[in-house]
């Protein structure tokens, strides 16, 4: 990856008036000629305010320049998008690459996380990502919900991050943006707004470029096509006009996203209402196939599963019993501030026979198949990456391609051992069996190949870039009169 270009101006600079050397003179003998004494009376004065206007000429020109990235945002000139370089003397290199940044904060259901993104956008081309900056803090902010004031903690130590990481002069013209995900879109209204209300006000008291659509709860459908924004852009995708694009899966917490770019009309017109969105970008419009499926994402699968209800305690106290536990487990799980009481059940036939059967009817007509996800190259991450690295299926570091059979065999392997022998990870059984089962749901055959990765060209594969590039771009298609 290019390392980022950074650069700073210095507003100190000295001016040095002096008066002639004649001047100094008169204090050192008697002046006879009266008419030398009245011009040596005039000209220090008229010089001192020469200096002074200077100086002061100076310093509006420096302000003016340090606004002028904020310009070359918020303001393009007439016909100036991704492909064309809006010119500022403050924000462009010495190779002509016009410099800007970009901070979105994901509010995700696990934990908060801040992006700082810097782009380098040569002539005439689309932008180029030259350095990520990257930090997690937990608990997720949907924890704060009955404490919102103890929220603003974690988001300005984040904020913190993106003033050391940003130039000070870049800071009034980068867009500040949060998207939560959801574990606020599964609060109660209420309580979210209050939360994105507090949040609301400690960016506008930050000096990064706020606007009133900062803070929101991210679209499930938009944090789809986000992830695919990123993907694609980041394999160069995006580059080519026409040219063959990857889908995107990503497992979160709370959701599940599956996005593509179908190509073919029959996928068009048998997608349900909801599931294709268009979307503008780098001035041309793609429409995708993109849907997010809320309470199928891991965490609140394993809720679902279980036979327990977002949210809300067990009733009474009770013991949620599943057939996907090891028999002899009796353990405590916590879950959106939560925490149930959770057993093993036992019974005669295999463990992953009886879990693959619970799994089924927690997704049964819950999920739209299609048949052109087979023939579509997939990147899937988040908690996909997660539990096969945990059973050795990849690479833990690098990440690495697998078929969607590889997480039947490890599910049927892990639920087989946790038959006899109990693990320290009691939900194995029952994440790998998900899994499985929702790909096969989503029309993947067994002999699919997917490509996990958490990382291209070491900037992570969220939804973050590709939300805060779709931000910026929409910014300049609004304030350009061409758009």
């Amino acid at each position: 990856m290019k390392k980022g270009i950074r650069y700073e101006t210095s507003s100190k600079t000295s001016y040095i008036f002096q008066p002639q050397h004649g001047l100094w003179q008169t204090r050192m003998r008697k002046i006879s000629n009266h008419g030398s004494l009245r011009v040596a009376k005039v000209a220090y004065p008229l010089g001192l305010c020469v200096g002074l206007f200077i100086y002061v000429a100076y310093i509006k020109w420096h302000r003016a320049t340090a606004t002028q990235a904020f310009f070359s945002i918020t303001r393009a000139a007439p016909g100036a998008r991704w492909g064309q370089q809006a010119h500022s003397p403050l924000g462009t290199a010495a190779d002509g690459h016009e410099v800007f940044y970009g901070i979105m904060f994901d509010a995700g259901s696990t934990g908060t996380r801040v992006h700082v993104f810097q782009f380098a956008r040569p002539p005439r081309e689309t932008p180029t990502l030259t350095h990520e900056t990257f930090k997690a803090l937990k608990p997720g902010l949907s924890a704060y919900a009955d404490d919102v004031e103890k929220s603003a903690q974690g988001i300005q130590e984040l904020l913190d991050v993106a003033k050391q990481d940003i130039p000070f002069d870049f800071w009034k013209a980068t867009p500040l943006v949060l998207k939560a995900t959801a574990g606020l879109r599964l609060l109660p209204g209420e309580k979210a707004q209050k939360l994105l209300q507090k949040v609301k006000e400690v960016f506008k008291a930050s000096p990064f470029l706020v606007g009133d659509d900062c803070v929101s709860i991210m679209n499930g459908t938009d944090e789809g096509v986000s992830a695919w924004i990123t993907i694609n852009f980041l394999t160069g995708s995006l580059k080519t006009p026409g040219g063959s694009s990857v889908g995107m899966l990503d497992l979160g917490g709370g959701s599940t996203q599956i996005a593509f770019l179908p190509r073919v009309e029959g996928t068009l017109q048998a997608s349900p209402p909801g599931y294709l969105t268009a979307l503008q970008m780098f001035n041309r419009t793609y429409k995708l196939y993109s849907y997010s499926y809320l309470g199928l994402g891991l965490m609140s699968a394993r809720l679902a599963i279980l036979g327990g209800v977002e949210g809300q305690p067990a009733k009474d106290g009770k013991e949620l019993v599943s057939p996907c536990l090891s028999p002899s487990f009796k353990g405590e799980w916590e879950h959106a501030e939560v925490t149930y009481r959770v057993s093993g059940q036992k019974a005669a036939a295999s463990l992953h026979e009886l879990c693959a059967a619970r799994v089924s009817e927690v997704l049964q007509n819950r999920v739209h198949r299609t048949e052109e996800v087979k023939h579509v190259d997939f990147y899937a991450f988040s908690y996909y990456y997660d539990l096969a690295a945990g059973v050795g299926l990849i690479d833990a570091e690098k990440g690495g391609s697998l078929v969607v059979g590889d997480f039947e065999i490890a599910a049927k392997y892990v639920c087989r051992t946790l038959e006899t022998q109990p693990q320290s990870s009691p939900f194995a059984c029952m994440d790998l069996t998900y899994v499985s089962l929702l790909l096969q749901e989503f029309g993947f055959p067994r002999s699919k190949v997917l490509k996990l990765t958490r990382k291209i060209d070491n900037v992570e594969t969220s939804w973050a870039l590709g939300a805060i590039f779709h931000y910026i771009d929409s910014l300049n298609r609004q304030k350009s009169p061409a758009s």
